[in-house]
């Protein structure tokens, strides 16, 4: 069972489309080197405008620099010129350096966010949809998402992919209903400050904690004020806390909190889960109501899963309950997802 991030194929319930530039030369044609900039074409092609690209709407278009070799404000720039922007609903953000990035995502938000009024009916974006192949994703440098959700007071799904020098400013969003960070390590500030945030429409929110090698520095308390936040969340009904090496912890804090009596499903998947949080769970507040819970990597004992199976299963709750893998380098736990 692999968890490590992949390029997306679909996003906000449309396919994945690459926004390329044919007349651009890329690697394979023996064009210019990954940075140069005397040889990017600015005007576009002849007939390049529209064709052979589908109905702006029938996709989320991705953009990607790193295999395109040119800066991405100049494949930002094409983009705006060749797709009729008013009518795109979903946006994938790649590779957004040529070589390696140096600044981070934040030029990037920059130069979207300034285009905003081009956009009247985005709904989702995808921030960072890379794989280890072009970096690792404890390596992704994020930055101020606050921007882009004040940008679009109407954005339905936001996603993140990374979370070093990810910063969140607690705000009031109407419009969010699906938030998605999927990291190795993600700090307690951006936990604490999402639990200022009032997201009123909010369906789904999956964090991945990660663990303290890579910047989840998130303790047992920061894990309790996010739940009482999310009490306040009335149409709240998918939660994931996962990938964490405080994975029993969570379970513990899971327990107790009134939130989950309004769940649907819930993700604890991906973390160092043993059977002080498997008892925890069983122990605390009836999870009988649940249609799903995810439990997949995790180090409990046989006969704590058994007495899961045994309590949920007979409810109608579908269990996922794949242990991790055993590794022969891993001492101890080890959560699914770090560098």
């Amino acid at each position: 069972m692999s968890y490590y991030p992949s390029h997306l194929t679909g996003f906000h319930g449309l396919p994945v489309h690459d926004f390329t530039l044919p007349d651009h030369d890329g690697p394979e044609s023996g064009g210019s080197r990954p940075g140069s900039r005397e040889a990017v074409i600015l005007e576009p092609a002849d007939g390049a405008r529209g064709a052979s690209r589908p109905a702006p709407g029938s996709v989320a278009w991705r953009l990607s620099a790193l295999w395109q070799e040119l800066p991405f404000d100049v494949l930002w720039r094409r983009f705006l010129e060749e797709v009729p922007t008013e009518e795109v609903t979903a946006l994938v953000v790649g590779a957004w350096w040529e070589e390696y990035d140096e600044h981070g995502i934040d030029p990037v938000l920059d130069v979207i966010v300034a285009e905003a009024h081009r956009f009247p009916r985005l709904r989702a974006v995808f921030l960072a949809d890379v794989e280890s192949e072009e970096t690792e994703i404890s390596w992704i440098k994020q930055g101020d998402v606050t921007k882009l959700l004040r940008a679009w007071p109407r954005l339905e799904e936001l996603a993140i992919r990374g979370a070093e020098d990810l910063v969140v400013e607690p705000l009031r969003h109407e419009g969010l209903r699906t938030l998605r960070v999927e990291c190795g390590g993600l700090p307690r500030e951006v936990v604490r400050a999402l639990g200022g945030c009032a997201f009123p429409a909010l369906d789904r929110l999956d964090l991945w904690l990660g663990t303290v090698w890579y910047g989840g520095d998130c303790a047992r308390e920061d894990v309790d004020a996010l739940l009482v936040s999310l009490g306040g969340l009335p149409r709240l009904r998918h939660l994931g806390l996962r990938n964490s090496d405080i994975q029993d912890d969570i379970a513990a804090a899971v327990a107790a909190a009134p939130v989950v009596a309004g769940l649907h499903s819930l993700n604890l998947s991906m973390g160092a889960l043993g059977d002080d949080g498997g008892g925890a769970l069983l122990a605390g507040q009836p999870l009988t109501h649940l249609k799903s819970l995810n439990l997949n990597h995790h180090f409990m004992s046989e006969a704590l899963t058994g007495r899961l199976s045994e309590t949920l299963a007979p409810h109608g709750v579908d269990l996922a309950l794949a242990p991790a893998r055993r590794l022969r380098h891993a001492q101890g736990r080890y959560v699914a997802v770090g560098e």
